[in-house]
Parts: C-alpha cells; sequence; structure tokens
C-alpha cells in the first residue's frame, strides 16, 4: 500500500493515535479509506475511458511506457551475480584444446 512497510504503517498509526486521540481515529481511519478507494476507482474508471476511447492505439502507447518501467525494475547488482545464459562459465577450456593439451606459444608475443 502506498510502497510501506508494515513497520511504517505501524510507525503511522502510532503517529496518528498520538496526534488524534482513540477516540478520533477511528473515524479519521475510515475517511482515509474512502478516499483512497475513490482515488482507486477514478484511477480505474480515467484508465477505462481513455481506453475506451483510443481503443487499440492505447495499448500502443502502454507498450513504449511497459518497456521502460522494466528498465526502471532493471537493478545492476543481479545482472552482475546472474550472468547471460549464452556466457561460458569461469573457468571454462579454450575452444579447440583437448584436455591435457597446451595451448600454442606465438613467440613474438613472448
Amino acid at each position: 500500500m502506498f510502497g510501506l512497510s508494515l513497520e511504517q504503517l505501524l510507525v503511522l498509526l502510532v503517529a496518528a493515535l498520538f496526534v488524534l486521540g482513540p477516540e478520533r481515529l477511528p473515524g479519521a481511519v475510515s475517511r482515509l479509506a474512502r478516499v483512497a478507494r475513490q482515488a482507486r476507482e477514478f484511477a480505474v474508471g480515467a484508465q477505462q475511458r481513455l481506453e475506451a476511447e483510443l481503443g487499440p492505439e492505447f495499448r500502443q502507447l502502454r507498450k513504449p511506457l511497459q518497456e521502460l518501467q522494466a528498465l526502471r525494475e532493471f537493478d545492476p547488482r543481479l545482472a552482475l551475480r546472474y550472468p547471460l545464459p549464452d556466457e561460458r562459465p569461469v573457468g571454462a577450456p579454450a575452444t579447440g584444446l583437448r584436455p591435457g593439451e597446451r595451448p600454442p606459444v606465438d613467440p613474438e608475443a613472448t
């Protein structure tokens, strides 16, 4: 809910208890829930109206936004931790060498 963890919600609830008092807190929570529900219904209704008016073009508009969202959720730490599947594993032998065979030496390179 709004990107808040359970601990953060608990701290907000305790702070609201001190600010509003125990007699006004239930009414404030119910008003907040009603406003959140109305905001969600408004957003869903606006999206449905936009989709009805634009039709298939709406999906075409959303596709680049979804791709941007996927880039926003990209975590470079995970990319470093899990390499791409087509890469050779670390320590894999060089291509063309049999086990126990020594690689050719380039005298100009040494």
